[in-house]
């Protein structure tokens, strides 16, 4: 299926993707390292929860902007997929916490 728009506008589309995918990046960087203190330092299940839910955010937010400068379908069942096995991780590194 070709793109009927002209080139100019379709380059301009893929560089505001990549402009909005890098701006997720510092926060994604933050989620991460706030969510590593959380775990390991000082185990705050609250925390936990609240970071992993920003990093999960942000995750979905980069990915979607790469999508739309793309020119492609935003919603994909691939992405939830994806995101399982570090979800997963997650949920069995603050096991413990739960099963007090």
């Amino acid at each position: 299926m070709a793109d009927s728009r002209p080139a100019p506008e379709r380059r301009v589309r893929a560089l505001m993707g990549v402009v909005a995918a890098s701006a997720l990046a510092y926060p994604l960087l933050v989620c991460a390292i706030q969510l590593s203190f959380a775990q390991l330092v000082a185990v705050d299940v609250g925390a936990i929860v609240l970071w992993l839910t920003a990093g999960l955010v942000c995750s979905v937010g980069l990915v979607a902007a790469v999508r739309w400068g793309a020119a492609r379908r935003v919603r994909s069942p691939w992405l939830l997929l994806g995101l399982m096995p570090p979800m997963l991780f997650e949920l069995w590194l603050i096991w413990p916490q739960f099963a007090r």
